[in-house]
């Protein structure tokens, strides 16, 4: 049957504007399984739009049955989109972490957080009027603030927004809409992503 695997988001975990497969979830799975780990592809709870304490309420909505061998958080860029405060992401992260470490069946070492990407790299970016300049520093303090975070709790951190920089400007790297991450910008994510998620498969202590 396989290792069962959850995967918790937003509008980058859901793949916006994207086939299913695209999603960096899907395509991290089916790389494992590439290379020998049988992990399915995820349970998803996420949704376009989605801010923290938005993640929670659907968690809890969808009541997902656990324990499972895996479990995937990225999550934060629409509490920095509607300009919510950073502590209350804090509070709110570590409270999501908490449940996704018992998804895990209590094993951090078999959950992965992602951060979030620079939206403003992107051609809505660039249209959106805001401070791009304050949106790079509060993705900065958003991400840093979640990687403490899983650090405490035992939870590997995968850190892909310097791949949203550096191709947030090239067509073939976004969807349609402008805005959201093409499968070809997921697969360098997952990618970055598959040897920590395949260390953590690996482990059976």
């Amino acid at each position: 049957m396989g290792l069962s695997y959850l995967a918790l988001g937003d509008s980058y975990t859901i793949g916006e504007a994207i086939a299913v497969d695209g999603r960096w979830p899907h395509q991290l799975a089916a790389a494992l399984r590439a290379q020998g780990i049988d992990l399915a592809d995820p349970q998803t709870i996420a949704t376009t739009g989605w801010t923290t304490d938005e993640l929670d309420a659907g968690i809890d909505e969808v009541a997902p049955r656990g324990p499972f061998d895996f479990v995937s958080l990225l999550i934060g860029v629409n509490n920095q989109y509607r300009e919510r405060p950073l502590d209350e992401y804090q509070v709110q992260f570590q409270a999501l972490l908490q449940r996704a470490i018992g998804f895990a069946g209590g094993r951090a070492d078999h959950v992965l957080v992602l951060s979030f990407p620079d939206w403003g790299t992107t051609p809505y970016g660039a249209g959106s009027g805001r401070d791009l300049a304050r949106v790079e520093l509060e993705t900065d303090e958003f991400n840093a603030a979640a990687e403490v975070i899983s650090s405490q709790q035992g939870v590997a951190f995968v850190d892909i927004t310097d791949i949203s920089r550096d191709n947030g400007a090239d067509p073939a790297m976004i969807a349609e809409d402008g805005l959201h991450p093409s499968a070809r910008m997921y697969a360098l994510w997952s990618a970055r992503a598959l040897p920590v998620a395949a260390h953590l498969l690996g482990r059976t202590d």
